[in-house]
């Protein structure tokens, strides 16, 4: 998402390979796109020829293009509401941002002002969130003044949120402050500002001041950190397999492999899991009937040049429920 003309669409058709419209005016994209693309990892493809697979499966990460959005979008200007819920039905935002300069593509603000572009997007988000958590403080009053116990925790987390978003931050930056019961709240919200966003900066034909202004004031999350960024060009398509391999970390996401004659695929968990829980992403009876996996590191088995090498050295390992796969595991399932 991003600001009209920002070169979403542009972006995202050289990303997807996916036709979708990039013409030179606001509110060219209405509705939005969604393209699936593979996450690029050379270890998937070692394997695979480790193994001779005869299929070779990629994880994915699933890029939405959304319309532009614009200065008041939270009080319905331009396409307004329409896609602030589309927004809000993503797990994580990659906010676009011009830094190219081109005087045949028209800018909303008749300006290249990156830093000030990234201020009304996410004061858009913080506007359009603070509605939203309004709404529901008003909706928890009655149950408040009866002393419902559940209602007055959960006013009191939405306060927190409320004076964050009230300071014009995001909703994120107070995350370091709400307890698990607090999170869970909050969640239910859906707020557009707490999720997680990568700004991509679109420096095609970019001047080096604009870059290094930008990537030295970027928003800071809640550890005061400055956001995560990628550069790309979608004209000459660079810096593409870092945005998506930046996507695929900022979704907290990671990857285990399944390697085999029939296929080698690497399966998308959340960052943490059990064995049982990564079990999940192949089919729910590895959670549900989980006895045993065997794991090794996808290096150490393509050192040992086999399984049964493997073995015999003592690289696999048989691990338990209380397991936590590892980035780069290549895991057999027990059940």
């Amino acid at each position: 998402m991003g600001l009209p003309n920002v070169g979403k669409s542009t972006l995202f058709n050289a990303l997807t390979k996916k036709a979708v419209p990039a013409e030179n005016y606001p509110f060219c994209t209405i509705d939005p796109s969604v393209g699936i693309v593979p996450v690029p990892d050379d270890r998937l493809w070692k394997l695979s020829e480790f193994s001779k697979s005869a299929k070779t499966i990629p994880a994915v990460v699933e890029f939405v293009d959304i319309a532009g959005l614009v200065k008041g979008a939270s009080m319905g200007e331009g396409l307004g509401n329409k896609f602030l819920q589309n927004i809000r039905e993503v797990d994580a935002i990659a906010e676009v941002v011009r830094i190219f300069e081109d005087k045949d593509i028209i800018h909303v603000h008749n300006k290249i002002d990156p830093l000030s572009d990234i201020e009304v997007i996410n004061l858009e988000l913080i506007l359009a969130d603070l509605q939203t958590v309004e709404k529901r403080r008003a909706g928890l009053q009655k149950d408040i003044k009866s002393h419902k116990k559940e209602a007055v925790e959960e006013g009191e987390a939405l306060a927190k949120i409320q004076k964050v978003l009230e300071d014009s931050k995001l909703a994120r930056t107070v995350l370091a402050s709400l307890d698990e019961k607090e999170i869970e709240y909050v969640k239910l919200l859906q707020l557009l500002s707490m999720k997680p966003i990568l700004y991509v900066l679109n420096a095609s034909e970019a001047a080096a001041k604009n870059l290094t202004e930008v990537k030295e004031n970027l928003p800071t999350d809640e550890a005061g950190i400055p956001g995560p960024y990628v550069e790309v060009d979608p004209i000459f398509e660079k810096g593409f397999d870092d945005l998506i391999k930046k996507a695929y970390e900022t979704l907290n996401l990671m990857t285990y492999f399944t390697t085999g004659e029939d296929e080698s695929r690497a399966w998308t968990i959340v960052r943490d899991s059990t064995a049982p829980v990564a079990g999940m992403a192949i089919h729910t009876d590895f959670r549900d009937k989980f006895i045993r996996a065997e794991v090794i590191e996808w290096d150490k088995l393509l050192s040992a040049g086999s399984y049964a090498k493997a073995r015999e050295k003592g690289l696999v390992r048989t691990e338990g429920k209380e397991y936590v796969v590892k980035d780069g595991d290549v895991v057999e399932f027990r059940i």
